[in-house]
């Protein structure tokens, strides 16, 4: 796990490593009985463990190599565009992942085990903020004359349609909303993800060219599958999950105004509900229910509210709307209710803190129990028990039982797929079954990634989505589907970086005679192994020693305090500078990678490792090794920060 943020709030002043590994005990040792070694230093370049936790597979030591100006651009391209195009090579949405996604990269960091992760996330903020502000386009493939229908332009859907347009194929995108941008627009609060940012990298897709869109059409109800099978190559199924699960108690869907987290912030983003109810109880514990609770407190309340414009009225028809006189709004009183110790939420733990300044009660380690009503039918409260955890599931505590009194209670608990009109595709539980390529099992023609398959993150919904539109591009060419890797990322690809460098290896001619020992030969790419298709470097295989201690560079935020937070709109996070993009970027630790130290060609007491000549050298090619002069005492490996070199060639 990421380190908790009260413990970065000074100076460390131990290491996260053994005391000891940051220095030899002898030099003369390591050199002089090196003679009985038969092993010499080769290149292995390993997934890093930030990527390895990203479901969209983000290259994300790459662009911030980039970033901190380790990997050079391509010639006439400015830094902050070839970031930009190396990001959005597996994520087209890199300024609204950079604010809203919880970072599983960040949990997965390697420098956890110094001091702190490196700030992803705002670096990815700054890159597609960079890339909006610079107007920076995608490019389309050449054109394939093969027509996809896309169902559904959120996350998952919008992510294939570019993937695929890379590829060449024109895209149709059948939306059931007014709208494009599906959990992100009509899920997500706009002081979170910015409507004109996200406008901005929906539009960037759609400039692509070949991307037809029709909103407010259902495929299933005003469109038959029949006819997209008949006028499309293929099918995506991205409709995402837009029913939320109730809570289970008794009597929950004959209780007016009890709503599923995901109804009311649908409501909220449509900019139909301008206030709450005056007590609001929200179950949950994830990052839909901090959304929930967080918008209530803004939104706040008017007490005496009756009619048509109860809040629930409004959450539950969406041809109701709110007029409200603002000025008459005071303080809602809203609890959020968790299973879990606070610490153990499921939510990103700066968004719990954020809600507890925003004034939100938080009562976790307990779970509902029953609805209590009044002689309306109406739910005046909550009764709620503490609870233990027996095999995955809650079992309340005999005594302890509490009631929460509430005007509006909230369920964030999950959410499930609306397949009305497509249930021959309905595997039982509301969702959509799929094959490890993304394919609708027994369904010729049919994909599908996103929430329809499982409910889970944005990135996750966006990483299947470029899987799926891989497996359909082999599909339209009748071409077996390749195996995935173990590793299944976008890679750094050194071939394709010499390649872009001027420095690709020449041709090998098989019948040019006797090509034994190819030492110097320049049709191969010489000690270099790539495993990052198949592993993770950790980081024991590190030198942890050569970094010291480098604190964070953190956004800031304007975070409400309960009494400022009524009607505050603003965008909570503050971007880095591109200074301090620069300087975070700087603080990663490049695992599997060189990022050119020379620790390895200083240290060699042979002079056998060697800078590549400047009109060789390329990311990835700094360094190599005159196995003449080697003599196998893997000092270079010893001391390489990043993992890279191992004393591997001679096995």
């Amino acid at each position: 796990m990421a380190t908790p943020s009260d413990e970065m709030t000074n100076k460390l002043t131990w290491r996260r490593f053994e005391d000891g590994n940051n220095q030899w005990d002898s030099f003369t040792d390591k050199i002089f009985i090196a003679d009985t070694s038969y092993k010499c230093p080769t290149y292995v370049h390993k997934t890093p463990p930030c990527q390895g936790s990203c479901p969209s597979g983000e290259d994300i030591r790459g662009w911030l190599a980039i970033v901190r100006g380790q990997e050079k651009p391509v010639e006439g391209m400015e830094m902050g565009e070839y970031a930009f195009r190396r990001s959005t090579d597996a994520n087209p949405f890199p300024s609204m992942m950079g604010r809203v996604c919880p970072a599983p990269c960040q949990d997965g960091c390697n420098r956890n085990e110094v001091e702190d992760f490196v700030g992803i996330n705002s670096v990815e903020q700054w890159i597609g903020d960079n890339a909006l502000e610079n107007g920076y386009k995608f490019e389309a493939g050449p054109s394939t004359g093969k027509k996809v229908a896309v169902i559904g332009g959120g996350p998952a859907g919008l992510a294939a349609a570019y993937q695929l347009r890379r590829k060449g194929h024109g895209v149709t995108i059948f939306e059931s909303q007014p709208e494009l941008g599906g959990m992100m627009r009509y899920g997500i609060p706009n002081y979170r993800i910015p409507r004109d940012k996200l406008a901005g990298e929906i539009q960037r897709i759609l400039d692509m060219g070949e991307v037809e869109v029709k909103c407010g059409v259902r495929v299933g109800q005003d469109v038959k599958v029949e006819e997209l099978e008949k006028d499309f190559d293929a099918i995506l199924w991205a409709v995402g999950c837009w029913t939320g699960r109730g809570l289970p108690v008794e009597g929950w869907d004959e209780t007016p105004n009890c709503v599923s987290g995901v109804a009311f912030l649908k409501a909220f983003n449509e900019d139909r509900m301008k206030v709450t109810a005056r007590k609001v109880v929200c179950v949950g514990g994830g990052d839909t229910s901090i959304d929930v609770v967080s918008v209530a407190r803004r939104l706040g309340c008017i007490p005496g509210h009756e009619g048509t414009e109860h809040p629930e009225k409004v959450i539950l028809d969406d041809s109701v709307s709110h007029e409200v006189d603002e000025s008459a709004k005071q303080h809602a009183e809203v609890t959020l209710t968790s299973l879990f110790p606070k610490n153990n939420m499921t939510a990103a733990e700066h968004e719990v803190n954020d809600a507890l300044q925003e004034g939100v009660t938080i009562l976790d380690e307990v779970m509902p129990i029953e609805i209590v009503r009044d002689e309306n039918g109406r739910a005046t409260g909550l009764k709620l028990a503490k609870c233990t955890m027996d095999g995955g599931r809650p079992v309340p505590v005999e005594g302890t039982e509490q009631v929460v009194e509430a005007d509006l209670i909230v369920a964030a608990i999950g959410q499930g797929g609306d397949l009305t009109g497509l249930e021959d595709f309905d595997n039982g539980r509301g969702l959509i079954d799929s094959d490890s390529f993304y394919q609708v099992p027994g369904r010729e023609k049919h994909f599908v990634a996103g929430d329809i398959i499982r409910p889970h993150l944005l990135t996750t919904a966006i990483g299947q989505a470029a899987i799926a539109a891989d497996t359909i591009d082999e599909y339209l060419n009748q071409q077996e589907h390749k195996k995935r890797p173990k590793v299944d990322v976008h890679h750094f690809d050194l071939e394709k970086k010499l390649k872009e460098a001027g420095l690709e290896p020449e041709h090998f001619d098989p019948n040019a005679g006797d090509q034994r020992g190819t030492a110097f030969a320049n049709y191969a790419v010489h000690n270099y192994e790539d495993r990052s298709f198949a592993e993770i470097i950790p980081a024991d295989e590190l030198f942890l020693g050569h970094f010291e201690y480098t604190p964070r560079v953190k956004r800031k935020e304007e975070v409400p305090t309960a009494d400022e937070v009524l009607g505050h709109f603003k965008e909570r996070v503050i971007g880095l500078t591109t200074e301090q993009a620069v300087e975070e970027s700087k603080r990663c630790m490049s695992c599997g990678l060189c990022f050119e130290c020379d620790n390895c060609v200083i240290f060699c007491p042979q002079d056998a490792v060697y800078r590549v000549p400047k009109n060789e050298a390329t990311t990835g090619r700094y360094v190599a090794t005159d196995y003449a002069r080697c003599i196998g005492c893997h000092i270079c490996s010893d001391v390489c920060p990043t993992g890279y070199i191992k004393m591997g060639l001679g096995e």
